[in-house]
């Protein structure tokens, strides 16, 4: 064979291949049996492979090659992927329309898309004259995760655009030079539950849910795992395009599937909001019958010209509602009540159920909170109780049905020892939950590690709960810092653990070393010090060290600090073993100190701290105070004599009233918009 006939032959085989992977995974109507697909298939590994240079980046053969990666790298996104409001009834969803037309100052029947609330993965496909070049998940909205190779794997992604009709209005759709498209990455439910079976005949612990699923197979470093499961893929918007004039979202949806995207069948295009109410109410109804998992539905005003006017609010688009579902509920029987034990030592008792099927997912397990929840709802061994997915997500006990006793239930009782440890356990005044208050506590321990492990602290990937429990059970691992001394003899000898998946994890772990000091603090577990008080701990004290000998006088200079975080930070760091884990970190070369980054200061800024209320219409509220503390300025959470300005938005609630009473002085969205113009200008 020559080149040119390679060339030739190939190009056939791969548009012949997309094509009816385009009708197999898209339309559902394949025209082929699998025996024809596979020897189109084999024949174009057989030219590649005789021809390397010939394989292209939109190639069948590419779904699946690349090597795993050590880490994701960040992708910003070119046009935020704004998250929706929320509406939680039909009196909800009405309000919505009123609001809109309020907003627009005259009185309009709008035309509404609606579409289903898919429970899943968002992620953004960005593809250049027609080829998938580049893949990344939401993330935070404004930066996501590159998951490219991953999401090539995905068979209803296309890797090639093709030219087609749009149903909708019957025009000829070319492939545009750049679009951004956006979707959903789903796990089916038979799939999603096929897949459980495999993971737990293996010893593998099973997804909690579909969205789960999707998400962690996503999220894998090694694109081979994800093309493993059954991932499929529903557009529904776009970020960035050229090349194409689209004016409504109906028109969209059509353009997206003449391009080759699947798009639900159950969207639809209706006429005032009553109509959109009804269309509420059908999915609802079809909700359980459908084959992948739903949450609500979307409803978003067709016209694009409107959409523009309408504009956004805060980190949400005006014309644009997620309409929720009521929470699914099912009757279990309350098999027998245990207590486990978190991080922080707090004991939570958790109904073990007759497992039954909320909403498609196999319910085993409850929350009952804690002790007083428990006593409220009067939970016993053996009850017949209501169960629901709150929030779709985590099971809990809302009600026990009192008319189907027998007489033989028993009561709970909350243990006055750690159910692990055999610990003494203390409830402190004004606190609801227990807590065991022996340091050694293994199960403590296990939490303390999976916390410490996780992505929003120091994002050790393959460091879950099984593996936590194995280093914990063997005595490899008595505190945090044990995790840095680690060997690969001692990893490789664990379970489900070879040669490859020691070295992963041995690699993760010491990429962690370089995070953050805000995230290790962070990591570290101090009662009451979450995510947003870390970061703010890491700049005001700027090391370890500073932090480790602070006051409590120092520590409440820290805004949104008071008394009792103060003591609950200085008790952490007065505690010896906790200060040896710190010296064994920083001797492992765990980062301790916050890295400064240049500022621009601006003399209206420095040293101000801003809080903002209300909704801003020119930018979300996580950017104004990036913006803020680039200028030298602080970002507060909360009004108090120390806030310089109060930013009012639109719709500005009790922060706005708390800086009347205070004195406090307050400027209008376009006033800090004028500050920045200032600032920019020096």
């Amino acid at each position: 064979m020559t080149r040119e006939e390679a060339m030739t032959e190939l190009e056939k085989l791969r548009k012949e291949i997309e094509y009816h992977n385009y009708l197999y995974y898209v339309k559902d109507a394949p025209i082929i049996s699998d025996a024809e697909y596979d020897r189109l298939f084999r024949r174009l590994l057989e030219i590649e492979a005789q021809f390397p240079d010939l394989v292209t980046p939109d190639s069948p053969s590419q779904r699946v090659g690349a090597p795993p990666a050590e880490e994701f790298k960040q992708v910003k996104h070119k046009v935020p992927m704004l998250s929706l409001q929320n509406a939680m009834d039909e009196g909800e969803i009405r309000e919505f329309d009123a609001r809109l037309k309020r907003f627009l100052g005259r009185s309009v029947v709008f035309d509404y898309v609606v579409e289903p609330k898919f429970d899943g993965l968002s992620a953004e496909l960005i593809y250049e004259n027609g080829v998938l070049v580049a893949g990344a998940t939401r993330g935070d909205g404004f930066v996501g995760e590159d998951v490219t190779a991953n999401l090539k794997t995905v068979r209803s992604i296309p890797l090639r655009l093709r030219e087609g009709r749009n149903e909708a209005t019957g025009e000829v759709v070319a492939v545009p030079p750049l679009i951004e498209v956006r979707g959903e990455v789903i796990m089916p439910i038979e799939k999603f539950e096929a897949l459980n079976k495999e993971r737990e005949a293996k010893g593998e612990p099973p997804f909690a849910n579909p969205r789960n699923a999707a998400a962690g197979s996503v999220r894998q470093l090694d694109p081979a795992i994800t093309a493993s499961r059954p991932l499929d893929f529903y557009a529904y918007s776009i970020g960035v395009v050229e090349g194409l004039e689209i004016r409504s979202q109906w028109q969209l949806l059509g353009t997206l599937m003449a391009l080759g995207f699947k798009v639900s069948s159950l969207v639809k295009k209706v006429h005032g909001i009553e109509e959109a109410v009804a269309e509420y109410r059908k999915m609802m109804a079809l909700r359980d019958t459908l084959p992948f998992e739903i949450d609500g539905m979307v409803l978003k005003v067709d016209d694009f010209a409107l959409q523009r006017e309408l504009g956004e609010v805060s980190r949400s688009p005006r014309w644009a509602l997620a309409c929720k579902f009521p929470p699914r509920r099912e009757v279990t029987k309350v098999e027998k009540v245990i207590v486990q034990v978190g991080r922080t030592g707090i004991l939570t008792p958790v109904a073990v159920l007759t497992p039954v099927k909320v909403g498609g997912v196999t319910v085993k397990r409850a929350t009952l909170h804690n002790e007083d929840e428990v006593a409220r709802k009067d939970v016993r061994e053996g009850d017949y109780v209501l169960v629901q997915r709150a929030g779709d997500v985590i099971p809990e006990v809302v009600e026990v049905l009192k008319d189907r006793r027998k007489g033989d239930e028993k009561p709970f009782v909350m243990p006055d020892k750690c159910p692990v440890c055999g610990g003494v356990v203390v409830r402190e005044e004004g606190e609801v939950a227990r807590r065991c208050i022996q340091a050694n506590c293994p199960a403590q321990l296990k939490e303390r590690i999976i916390h410490f492990a996780s992505k929003r602290a120091m994002d050790i990937e393959h460091l879950g709960e099984k593996m936590a429990d194995q280093l914990v059970d063997r005595g490899l691992v008595r505190d945090v810092a044990d995790i840095y001394s680690l060997t690969f003899e001692q990893v490789v000898g664990l379970e489900r653990m070879a040669k490859k998946s020691a070295e992963n994890l041995l690699n993760a772990i010491e990429r962690s070393k370089s995070r953050p000091l805000s995230r290790v603090i962070f990591a570290l577990g101090i009662r009451h010090v979450g995510e947003a008080l870390a970061r703010s701990l890491a700049t005001h004290f700027g090391s370890m060290d500073a932090l480790m000998n602070a006051s409590e006088e120092e520590l409440l200079k820290v805004e949104d600090i008071g008394p009792i975080v103060a003591k609950s930070i200085s008790d952490f760091f007065r505690q010896e073993a906790n200060r040896r884990v710190v010296e064994r970190l920083k001797e492992a070369g765990v980062s301790m100190t916050e890295k400064k980054e240049e500022r621009s200061v601006a003399e209206e800024f420095a040293g101000k701290t801003f809080v903002f209320t209300g909704a801003l219409r020119a930018m979300t509220r996580d950017k104004a105070q990036e913006i803020v503390v680039s200028f030298g300025g602080k970002a507060g959470s909360s009004v108090s004599r120390k806030t310089d300005y109060v930013v009012a938005g639109e719709e500005a609630g009790s922060k706005l009233a708390k800086a009347r009473e205070l004195g406090v002085k307050v400027i209008s969205e376009d006033e800090f918009l004028a500050m920045i113009e200032r600032a920019k200008a020096r």
